[in-house]
Parts: C-alpha cells; sequence; structure tokens
C-alpha cells in the first residue's frame, strides 16, 4: 500500500506538471485542445490529491472520485470534438514523438498491470486511485495516437478524424464507466 502512496504522490506532481505545460502552450499557441487537456489534468490532479489527503472518510472519498470522473469525461469529449472538426494535432519531431510513446505505454502498462495485480489490502481509497491511474494513462495514448497520425505520414485526413473520433469515444466511455463502478461500487458496500 506505501508503495501505491508513493507512485500516486508522484502521478499527482506529473499531473500538475502536464496541466500547466497544456495551459501554457495552449495559451501560447491558441489551442483549445491544449487548454480542454489542461483543464482535464487540473481536475484529474485534484481528484487525485483529495485521495491522497483523507484518510478518514474513505466512503466520501470513493464516492467523489466515482462523480469526478464521471464529470471528467466532459473535458474529455470535448478534446474529442476539437480534435474531430477543428484541432487535428501537432507535428513533432520522430525523437519526441518516440519518447512520448514510451512514456504513455509505460504509464498504461504499469496503470493495467496495477489494477490486475492481486491487492493485499482490500482499501477503496487504493481502488480510486488506481482508476485515476488507468484514466490519466487512457487520456496520454489518445493525446500520443492524435500526434502520432500528424507527425507520421501514411494516413488521410478522413482517416486521422476516424481514428481520433474512435479512440477518443472509447477513453471517454471507460473514463465515464469508472466513475461510476465506483460510485455504484460505493453505495453496494454500504
Amino acid at each position: 500500500m506505501r508503495k501505491t502512496v508513493r507512485i500516486a504522490r508522484v502521478s499527482w506532481l506529473v499531473n500538475v506538471v502536464f496541466s500547466v505545460f497544456y495551459f501554457v502552450f495552449g495559451i501560447v499557441d491558441g489551442s483549445w485542445w491544449l487548454l480542454t487537456l489542461g483543464s482535464y489534468y487540473v481536475v484529474l490532479s485534484l481528484v487525485r490529491l483529495v485521495v491522497l489527503r483523507m484518510k478518514s472518510n474513505e466512503r466520501f472519498v470513493v464516492a467523489f472520485t466515482g462523480v469526478m470522473l464521471m464529470a471528467l469525461s466532459l473535458p474529455l469529449c470535448g478534446t474529442v470534438i476539437l480534435s474531430v472538426l477543428r484541432d487535428r494535432g501537432h507535428k513533432f519531431h520522430m525523437i519526441v514523438m518516440i519518447a512520448v510513446a514510451v512514456y504513455a505505454f509505460a504509464k498504461i502498462t504499469l496503470s493495467i498491470i496495477n489494477l490486475i495485480k492481486p491487492n493485499c489490502v482490500s482499501s477503496l481509497s487504493i481502488k480510486s486511485l488506481q482508476y485515476i491511474s488507468l484514466s490519466d494513462a487512457l487520456a496520454s495514448i489518445f493525446a500520443l495516437q492524435r500526434s502520432m497520425l500528424v507527425s507520421f505520414d501514411g494516413m488521410k485526413e478522413t482517416e486521422i478524424v476516424v481514428m481520433n473520433a474512435l479512440l477518443g469515444s472509447f477513453v471517454c466511455i471507460f473514463v465515464f464507466l469508472f466513475g461510476l463502478n465506483l460510485a455504484r461500487g460505493n453505495k453496494r458496500k454500504e
């Protein structure tokens, strides 16, 4: 459990850095995509902070996390709509894209392993942190795909739009379902 909390603290710090990064570059570039993604990471940081800080009222933490994850699916839907209608993505150098890909795939792999490995502790707060981590990783995979499709040649504009719409919708639905699972699971335990 201590290892999970330490990792969650580092993840919180990374979320704060990402939110600042997205907001600064969103303002500089005038990109609604980056501003929307920044708002996603701000809320995700706040949710993670609440889970890490609240130790006494675990049921409140789980309910709060569930509701916030469901609410977070809204700015994610905004990013999907923006990626389909306006902002196709930013073209980056191949080395930058490889570094981003390694980071995103490491996040998703660790999140999935952490979610499916047997837990010694049946803490609802740990379950909340696992869902937050997976939601964070899914958003990173979507952002990665979006940038990769415009950074590397090979796909037509309509194919890029379809890919962004499909993966983005998948991410939105799963983040909402994670939140719903936490909120409903908390009510069942009462």
